[in-house]
């Protein structure tokens, strides 16, 4: 013994980012890794890397992406004298509603605006949509 002595008190806390917790995931995927040996290689919790993997497969955890542009089609069945985005002081009656096309989704919001997107919209892409349109 040289009279050295090492105190062990805990893995350390940090903040991981997402790229790095999508990094050890995938690790975890890896044949033959146990998620134990990846925990230990990265000084991480064994329940942090179960939490990590539900979120990923839940689609909570995923990795950034670049905007997508959607495509956009003008409807000349009904003229419009104001944009359909542009925010109404006083909500006129509806209008009678023209028959959707199948696979076309159309969402009224409460502030009067009216959205129409495919069936096969990226889900990530809807939710800024919604999100820029509430505001």
């Amino acid at each position: 013994m040289d009279g050295v002595v090492e105190i062990i008190t805990g893995r350390e806390r940090r903040r991981w980012s997402t790229a790095e917790k999508l990094r050890l995931v995938a690790e975890t995927q890896e044949a033959g890794t146990t998620i134990g040996a990846v925990a230990a290689r990265h000084s991480v919790c064994e329940s942090l890397l179960f939490t990590w993997r539900r979120q990923v497969r839940e689609g909570v955890l995923t990795a950034a992406q670049a905007p997508v542009f959607m495509p956009v089609h003008m409807n000349d069945a009904a003229p419009m004298a104001s944009p359909v985005l542009a925010p109404r002081a006083v909500r006129p009656s509806p209008p009678a509603r023209l028959a959707t096309p199948s696979g076309l989704i159309e969402i009224e919001l409460g502030n009067g605006r009216r959205l129409r997107v495919g069936s096969d919209v990226n889900l990530a892409a809807l939710r800024r949509v919604l999100a820029a349109l509430r505001e």
